[in-house]
């Protein structure tokens, strides 16, 4: 058998796909950013308000995006649908940002704090930070080398694993707490208080994630049923978590402690709730969230080197493009990303590139749910989809609204940086044009 006849493995349930959303999305921002979107809000009531607002926005992304999926269920998500849409040249630029930057400092910068986490859990020096976090991108890598359905039973596990502590504060805020911060305004001002948009912007971050699931279109059984699924679902219960564990915090400590604590405000419960093994028991959580948001990640952005390989959008595409004939994934594809990501982790600060790429990202994604109007003009109106997103057109516009809302905060808020992922963005349309014209030659002398 010839590598090029190996295709990927169509082996993902609805199970499967469902802890990768949930798993990719859920790390460490429901655990810490508990202050600060008080400290931004100025009451736990608005507060609450702010998480589920976020949200109500990353549920309508969801919905307008399933229907794009649905009719476009293929390797490669958001570079797919751009070149499905707006044609070969946004595709690629889409795609371009997301391999060379987004990818692996993103991967990079949870790795990291990854390794920040478990240095201070050990209490071992802070030397070990990048060479533990390489370490977990190198075993969980390995892992998403094998068959497919090996990371994703990881990730189901890994699920399961981080909703163990989440649920248990839910669970112990409701029954057993007794502070009842609900209502509650800080007694201390700060000078950030009444920044509801803020607010609801960092929310949206703790939200993000749950796209990188269209990446593995083309190993998920029936993609253009199941992936709207496992997007709506997913997110939905995201909600209701990230809801359950804010009113949980809530109903157990007062804002005022909340805000003294800061960050520590989630592991303080635990202590507080549970006995000192608590808080220790809720710091393995975090670490297994990270874990597990690392595997969906491992194993999805791959899919973005491949896709490109396939339509010859990257250098060495014969090489990045090629499956394992054993395991039927794009082994080539993952030790790049892990090879990039390595290389960023010991030399720059992938925390800050990773914020770099957000203004260009969401800018896409504003690009993909217009798409959804598009494809439907295109096609006549003829309901030939296999899903529509409910309460259209009005809950794609509440979608282009919300994700626009982070492009022009991220635009106010980071000019520089905007500027900066813009700049990074069009380093790659020379390149665009010269692999065009590459390939169009090789396939030339190929043909004379």
């Amino acid at each position: 058998m010839k590598d090029e006849t190996v295709g990927l493995n169509r082996s993902i349930g609805l199970w499967s796909a469902l802890a990768l959303v949930i798993g990719t999305v859920i790390g460490s921002g429901i655990f810490f950013k508990q202050a600060s979107v008080l400290q931004l809000t100025g009451s736990t009531n608005l507060a609450l308000m702010a998480w589920l607002l976020g949200g109500l926005i990353t549920l309508a992304d969801g919905l307008t995006l399933s229907e794009i999926g649905a009719q476009i269920p293929h390797t490669g998500g958001l570079y797919q649908y751009m070149t499905h849409i707006y044609g070969e040249f946004w595709g690629f630029m889409s795609g371009w940002m997301q391999v060379i930057v987004y990818a692996p400092s993103i991967v990079g910068s949870i790795a990291g704090y990854l390794g920040l986490l478990m240095v201070n859990f050990f209490g071992i020096s802070g030397f070990w930070k990048a060479p533990i976090a390489i370490l977990a991108i190198t075993l969980i890598a390995v892992l998403n080398m094998l068959e497919n359905r090996y990371g994703a039973t990881f990730a189901i596990v890994t699920t399961i694993c981080k909703l163990l502590p989440i649920i248990a504060i839910v669970i112990f805020g409701l029954f057993f707490g007794h502070e009842n911060a609900v209502g509650e305004t800080l007694t201390t001002v700060h000078q950030s208080v009444g920044n509801f948009g803020v607010a609801v912007l960092a929310t949206i971050f703790a939200y993000d994630g749950w796209i990188l699931i269209t990446n593995l279109g083309g190993e998920i059984k029936h993609p253009e049923k199941l992936l709207p699924v496992a997007i709506i679902a997913g997110i939905s219960i995201i909600i209701i978590l990230y809801l359950g564990v804010t009113f949980g915090i809530f109903r157990s400590m007062s804002a005022t402690r909340i805000d003294a604590l800061g960050e520590n405000a989630t592991a303080y419960f635990a202590t507080n709730a549970f006995g000192p093994l608590g808080g220790r028991l809720v710091n393995i959580g975090i670490m297994v969230s990270i874990i597990g948001a690392l595997n969906g990640k491992i194993m999805s952005f791959p899919r973005i080197y491949y896709a490109m390989a396939a339509q010859h959008h990257l250098p060495f595409a014969k090489w990045l493009g090629r499956l394992n004939r054993h395991t039927q994934t794009p082994v080539n594809a993952t030790v790049t990303l892990l090879a990039l990501t390595a290389a960023m982790i010991l030399t720059i600060d992938t925390d800050r590139l990773s914020e770099l790429c957000i203004f260009v990202m969401y800018s896409f994604y504003i690009a993909a749910f217009v798409g959804v109007f598009i494809l439907r003009r295109r096609n006549g109106g003829k309901q030939t989809r296999l899903f529509s997103t409910p309460g259209y057109p009005v809950v794609p516009i509440f979608a282009i609204l919300g994700t626009g809302f982070v492009v022009v905060s991220e635009l106010f808020s980071d000019f520089v940086g905007a500027v900066a992922s813009i700049a990074v963005i069009g380093l790659g349309i020379p390149l665009f044009y010269y692999l065009k014209r590459y390939y169009h030659d090789a396939a030339t002398r190929d043909v004379d």
